[in-house]
Formats: C-alpha cells, structure tokens, sequence
C-alpha cells in the first residue's frame, strides 16, 4: 500500500523526500538574507537619486555592500552574482551623484543567425584543437614546451650546418684560381728539358762503332804477335 496518495506528484522516495525538507529549511533561512539585500539596494539607489535629509548616501550604499557580501558567504546568492550587482550599484550611484545618467554597461552586438552559428563553429572547433594539442594540463603543456625546444634547436642545427656548406664552398671557391696558374707554368717548362738530352745523344750514338772497331784491331794484333820462349835457370 502506498504511503502517499496517487495524486501525488511530488517526491516518493525518502531521500527524495528528505531533499524537500532541506530546501525548505533553507529557503526558510536564505531567503530573508536575499530580501534584505535587495532592500539595502533599493534604499541606497533612492538615496543616490533623491537625497534627503537624516539619509546619508555614502553609508547606505555601504550598507548594501555588507548585504550582498553576506548574502553570498552564507549562499543565498552565487559569489558572482553578488560581485556584479555590487560594481553595477557602485556605478549607479557614482552616477547619481555627478548628476548624470548612469549608461549602459554593455551594448549588445546585433549579428545575424548565420554569422551566430559561424562564430559558435569556429569556438567548438578552436576548444576541441586546443584538446587535442593537451595544452590544458601540466604533461601536455610538457610535451609542447619540449617539442617547440626541439624544433628551435633542429632548426639551430641546420642554419649552422648551411653556413658551413656556404664558407666552405666560398674557400674553395677563392684557392681554385691560385692554383690553376701554377698548372700553367709547368706545362710552359716541360718542353726545355726534352730538347736538351736529344742532343746529347747524338754523339754517343757516334762514338760507339769506333769503339767496337777499336776493340777488335786489338784482338786481331794479340793473335799476330809471336808467343815469347821462357829460357830455364
């Protein structure tokens, strides 16, 4: 059988039912705090606006602060949400009290739906890239720290490397032509050398048949001459 009627539409479960009991004891207590601070507000903008005798602007808006300070420590209100209703109230005032009217804060942009989405595209698409690289957290941040490191001495390395090529390449470039004339004046001078042991074989040449002729004149004159008798002691 259940506990509650059929008609019942709101929570059946007892945590469900315990979560309405703590909203309501919080609305109970939070909810004058949020009063209050809209109240504080309104008085100091009154103030600002029109001021009266026995009222002091400078010490309402002060009251309003603490309002919406409390209000927000103790969560009536989102931290946020107090922080921008204290700057607004502060310009309203300062405003009130110059004698000018206070201007808008923010003037919005009036784009059509294409250029929305458009701009909506290029966001998702800017958030998912910036995922993908990992920068969001300290390893990938690592990783693409290490990565610009390493292109940055890779590309060192190689500017280095193309300025060896280039003053190597410009040596060799100016000792080429000094040494090109020193190949000239050799061949100029090897010709003299061949001139010279050309004629002086020559007479070698000449003289070797008088020396054969020589030669046998004497063996022929060795076997003509008598043999010499020994005598005996």
């Amino acid at each position: 059988m259940a506990k509650t009627p059929r008609t019942w539409t709101g929570a059946r479960s007892p945590s469900g039912l315990k979560r309405v009991r703590t909203a309501e004891r919080r609305h109970a207590i939070l909810g004058p705090r949020r009063t209050a601070a809209k109240t504080l507000v309104k008085n100091a903008l009154t103030a600002a606006a029109t001021p009266t005798e026995g009222i002091d602007t400078q010490a309402a808006l002060t009251d309003a602060i603490s309002a919406l300070d409390r209000a927000a420590r103790v969560g009536a209100i989102h931290p946020n949400a107090a922080a921008r209703r204290k700057s607004r109230l502060v310009r309203k005032v300062n405003a009130a009290v110059a004698g000018t009217a206070a201007a808008a804060p923010h003037v919005a942009k009036t784009i059509g739906k294409a250029a929305a989405q458009k701009a909506a595209k290029a966001r998702i698409a800017a958030g998912k890239a910036g995922k993908a690289k990992g920068a969001q957290t300290a390893a990938g941040k690592a990783r693409a720290a290490l990565s610009k490191s390493s292109r940055a001495e890779a590309a060192a390395a190689a500017s280095a490397a193309a300025a060896k090529a280039t003053a190597a390449k410009a040596a060799a470039a100016t000792a080429a032509p000094k040494a090109a004339p020193t190949k000239a004046r050799a061949i100029k001078a090897a010709p003299k050398p061949k001139s010279t042991p050309a004629k002086a074989a020559t007479p070698a040449k000449a003289a070797t048949p008088t020396t054969k002729a020589a030669a046998v004149k004497k063996a022929a004159a060795v076997k003509k001459a008598p043999a010499r008798k020994v005598s005996k002691a």
